[in-house]
Formats: structure tokens, sequence, C-alpha cells
């Protein structure tokens, strides 16, 4: 059930009240609830409903029971769903009470679809204990070479690394020990702590630390970023504790515990072990899903949504259930529940929550020592290959703030989103890397027009990296994001003033437009306003536009036909904390280009020595005995 306190929207993500109730349901916990006689509810929900299709595809099961404790009278009717989201009835129990155990074969479930049930109360009735069980204990599992190891224990080591969010951590830490059943399956709660502000100097960490019963272990460390905090939570796992799952966690999150317990429940019961991976909740709008699979683009070697993918679905909006009118469906405007039910196959999964077999750890080594960026996605294909896949499971979340919230395209982060894709690209990627340099060129020709010159700065200190080879990786792990601030302090659309008040009120820019093109005609529409983007960008700057902005931008109205057209704008951020002035310099811009042109033939012309290179470096970029020695140094 729903925590206590939650509102309507997130309420909707774990139950749907029929609106003909006269009454709420009540629930002082979190495993039952009561409702009144007449009443009506229905549990095809995010959190509640049974991803059957999930658990064909990768479990040993063949069968699932619906059970539960019925005090009153009450008729349980089950459900299941096809591909496309159409109902069908499976079958109706009438209870008094009684247990009532229901089991259910999951044979239909081959492209998708889920299981979940409704009751309808006959008297004043509490149902306690609800929940999907396996008939049988989980069965030993078959590796990629043709032997078996043992059935898992239902334990697992829970890590999250943390840089200078020590209220985040903190909190982190309180929600592991909230429910004492998932408490039970946690072994250790390894926390690497990279910053110089403390989760240990919070006023209730004492009491956090307590609540887990001596299973938090801290680890100081210098900033390694996630890779090397990610890292330091697999070495400390293999080597301190007998875990058979270690689970990766971001510390800037809000969980549902359960979800632990059904990470680990599913890699148990897997045919052969494989990655579980949680899906990602808005933060900031608790009843969206961000994405329900992720990919790479094996031609341009981007990340992407997986085929059948759903993006920003609002179960508030769009409860499961919704499949809507046949005109509806057919009309790509539209948002239906319909691709929800639908099985996705995955590349990889973000590690805001990622679930890993002790064995594959064993296997695999290390993360690569990229810092941020790509870590995910090259572990990920590295165990892919090995036979390892990973699972992006629905029902497995937490709540993270969205991407669209956050300016990492643009900031220093765009130095590592560059050198960490030609690394993974170098070793997982083509033997023909033109589509995915093409594809870089567009991305900086982007940021070429909207005057983010520091970020194609740092871009070309990523390729240069790149092409340096492997060797250097672990020497510049701590060096390089200093590095790559201290470019950016150099370029004004780098530095973030406090408000668009401090500067000269902006002069204006009479027929640019700052709205957004949409529609089908949206591509047509860019046409003449590209046309006049590159009238404008030939010709000089007017550095008069240097002291005040011409136009004071949201970072939703900062786009290339706007920015293309003006000599300076101010851009605020992502996150609305303030702006940055950008001004258009034409020498400076002809510069970094040229030089990332030079850059992108010679990668081009070397591709087939990197590629050899950095592969040949894996072992040794990922082992044991180099990670070892940049802990013991720090």
């Amino acid at each position: 059930m729903p925590k206590k306190g939650e509102p309507h929207d997130v309420r909707m993500l774990y139950l749907i009240e029929a609106e003909q109730n006269k009454q709420r349901l009540t629930w002082s916990g979190r495993t039952s609830f009561s409702m009144h006689a007449g009443e009506e509810v229905s549990f095809e929900t995010y959190f509640n409903a049974f991803p059957a299709s999930y658990w064909r595809r990768w479990s040993q099961l063949d069968t699932v029971v619906l059970a539960m404790d019925v005090q009153g009278a009450a008729t349980i009717s089950v459900y299941r769903s096809k591909h496309d989201g159409v109902r069908i009835a499976v079958t109706n129990v009438e209870a008094k009470d009684a247990r009532v155990e229901i089991p259910l074969k999951l044979a239909n479930f081959e492209d998708g679809g889920w299981l979940w049930f409704d009751v309808n109360a006959e008297e004043d009735t509490t149902i306690t204990g609800a929940g999907w069980f396996a008939p049988h204990e989980p069965k030993e599992q078959v590796l990629p070479d043709g032997t078996t190891i043992a059935p898992s224990a239902k334990k697992v080591a829970v890590g999250i690394p943390t840089f200078n969010r020590p209220r985040d951590a903190v909190n982190a830490l309180h929600a592991l020990a909230e429910d004492p059943v998932v408490l039970e399956a946690i072994t250790d709660v390894l926390m690497p702590d990279q910053g110089n502000q403390h989760p240990a100097d919070e006023p209730d960490f004492q009491e956090a630390e307590a609540n887990l019963g001596g299973k938090l272990k801290i680890f100081q460390q210098g900033n390694l970023g996630g890779s090397g905090g990610y890292s330091r939570i697999m070495y400390e796992a293999l080597n301190q504790t007998d875990a058979p799952f270690i689970l990766y966690m971001d510390d800037d999150i809000a969980i549902e515990p359960d979800s632990i317990l059904r990470a680990v429940q599913a890699a148990r019961y897997a045919k052969s072990p494989i990655l579980v991976g949680g899906q990602m909740l808005n933060l900031q709008d608790r009843s969206q899903l961000r994405t329900t699979g992720e990919t790479v683009d094996p031609n341009i070697f981007m990340f992407s949504a997986a085929k059948h993918a759903v993006y920003d679905h609002d179960f508030a909006k769009y409860p499961l259930g919704y499949v809507g009118t046949e005109e509806e469906d057919l009309d790509p405007r539209k948002t239906t529940s319909r691709p929800l039910h639908r099985r996705i196959d995955v590349d990889y999964n973000g590690w805001w929550m990622n679930l890993f077999p002790r064995v594959v750890a064993e296997k695999m080594g290390l993360p690569l020592p990229l810092f941020i960026k790509w870590d995910d996605n090259e572990y990920a294909l590295r165990a892919k290959e090995a036979g390892f896949p990973t699972a992006t499971w629905p029902g497995v979340a937490i709540w993270h703030m969205a991407w669209a919230d956050k300016d990492d395209a643009i900031d220093w982060q765009a130095y590592f989103h560059m050198r960490n894709r030609l690394i993974v690209a170098s070793i997982y990627g083509p033997e023909n890397p033109e589509a995915m340099l093409k594809n870089m060129l567009k991305s900086t020709l982007k940021h070429y027009v909207c005057m983010e010159y520091s970020t194609i700065a740092i871009q070309n200190e990523a390729m240069k990296d790149f092409l340096a080879g492997p060797d250097q990786l672990f020497d510049i792990l701590e060096s390089s994001l200093p590095r790559i601030q201290g470019i950016r302090k150099g370029f004004s659309d780098a530095q973030v003033l406090p408000s668009a008040a401090d500067l000269p009120a902006a002069t204006g820019a009479p027929g640019v437009p700052t709205n957004k093109i949409g529609g089908r005609l949206a591509k047509i529409k860019k046409i003449p306003w590209a046309a006049k983007s590159l009238l404008h960008l030939r010709k000089p700057e007017d550095r008069a536009h240097w002291e005040a902005p011409q136009l004071n931008l949201t970072a939703e109205e900062a786009r290339w036909y706007t920015l293309a057209r003006v000599d300076s704008a101010t851009v605020s951020t992502a996150g609305g904390t303030g702006v940055a002035f950008r001004k258009r310099d034409k020498e400076l811009a002809k510069t970094l280009l040229d030089e990332q042109k030079r850059l992108r033939a010679e990668i081009k012309d070397r591709w087939a020595e990197l590629k050899r290179t950095y592969r040949e470096a894996r072992p040794e970029l990922t082992s044991h005995e180099n990670w070892k020695k940049i802990f013991d140094e720090q």
C-alpha cells in the first residue's frame, strides 16, 4: 500500500479506488487494507500488478500464485492483459474469512501482458499479505558455459555512493531501514563518501546508522566520480561480504523499499544470471514514469529508447488500464497505456538502481575508470557479451530527478559524455565510425549556433584524451574534472550569474522566434528559419550586444533557431537557479570548430588501431588489482 500521507497522484501507482465508493479504503501499515461493504478497488497499477511477461521471459517459473488472507467476505477477480493492453478475465474467487491461493499460468505472456486483481467487498473486509508467490524455491542457474550454480539466498549488499549530498544520503539510509522485511534481506550497506560534506555530520545520521543494525560501512575517498564510487562498492562487496547480489543505487533518490526485494527475487528466480535494472520515476512529478527501457544504437553508438519503449508516462492521467479508444490508439498525438503492456528488451539500465549477481561481478571485473557517463552502458554491454543480459523490470523503481531538469549535455559533463562514448564505442562499437562521427558533428554544430563555446572546447579535450589512449585513464581519474572546470571558466556561456536582472535590460531582437515549433509540419516550418539563421551566422557579430543581452530566454526557449539569429542572450539553467550570458564570437567559434574537424579526422584514420588498443586494455582497466591501487592512495 502507499505510505501514509501520499497525494492522490502517487497513490495511483498502488491502487485505484472505484468512483462509486462512498468511503476511501483505510490502512495503517503497508501490507493490509480495510474496505466497507459494497466498495471496490483495483490493483491494476504500476506497483501492484504482476509483470507476467518479464517473469515468463526471464524466470524459471511457469506458474505464479496470487495469495492473500481475507477477513470478511469479498470477491477476488483476477485479470490479465495481452501485449496490446486488452483485458481478459481469468477467474473470480469468493472468499469469506479464508486464506486464498490462486495458481495462475504464465503461458499467455510471450510478447507482453500483466496479471492483477480487483476486490469487491460483500461486507466489511480486511485483506492482509496479498502478494505474488512462487510455487517453489529457486532452482540452480545455468551459466553461459553450460555449468550451473546453486540457488542463491535472499540476501543483498546495497551500495550507495555519495558526493556532497549528505541530506539525501541519510534519507536513503532511513528508507532502507523502514521495512523490516527488506532490512532482513540486506546484509551490508556500503557507502563510498567522496565529498567534503559528510552524511555522518547530519544530525540524524546516528539514528539512521543505528536503524541499520551495524550493517553500514562508509569508505572515505577522493572524488573518483560515479565509476569510482560504484567500483568501490563492487570491490568491497566481493571482499568484505558474502552477499549473492550487489545492488547499486544513487544517493539523490527516493526509494520504494519493496523494489529491493523485487529485484532480488527476479534475480534469484532467473533461469540464468541476469542484471536486474530498476525503472526511473520522476522525483519532481512522482506519478510519472521516465522510461521503460533503453538501448544503444549500434550505428551511431548513442543511447536511445529501446524498441517499443515509453517515455514520460503519467499514471495519474493514464492508469495502467487506460487503453483508450480505437481513434486514440491510431493517433500518435494521443496517449494511452497500451504500450506499457508490451515487454521491452534492453541493452543496459542506468545505475540509479541496478542489481548484479555476485557471479557476474566475479567474472566481469569492476567498472571502467570513466568517472561518470557510459560506465553503466559499458558494464552492461560487457556482461551481455559474456552471456549476462540486462532486464529492466517494471514495478522495480526509484524516484530520481529527470534528465530534462539537468544541464549535463552542455556543462562540464559534456566532456565525459564525448570521451567515454568514444572509449566504449571503440570496444563495442562499429568497425566504421563515420556515422557516429557525423552524429557528433551534428551535436557540435548545434552547440555552435547556440553560442555554447565552452561545450565545444571541452569536447575537443575529450577527443584529445581519447586519442591519447587507455594507459592514462587511471592517472587522470581525479584530475580530469578540475582541469575541465578550469577550461570552462574562460567562457562566458559557462559562467552562471544569479539573475538576468543583474545585467542591463534586454535590447530585443524583432522577428526572432522564441516559441516552440511543433506539429506535423515542424520540419517544413524550420526551413525558412534555418535559412535566416545561416545568413545571420555569416555576418560578423555586433559586439555592442555583448554589453546587454538581446533576449532573456528560459532553458525551454533556448533553441537553435532562436539563438542562431542573435548575437547575445541570457539563458536560464535547467533548474532555474541562474543564467548564462551567451555572446556570439565568430573567430573563437571558427578556431574551435577547425580544431574539432582535425580531431575527428584523426579519430577516423586511427579507428582500427584505437579499437584494438582499448579492447586489449580492458582487462587491466577493470581489474581488482588496479582499482585497489587507486583505493589505497585515497
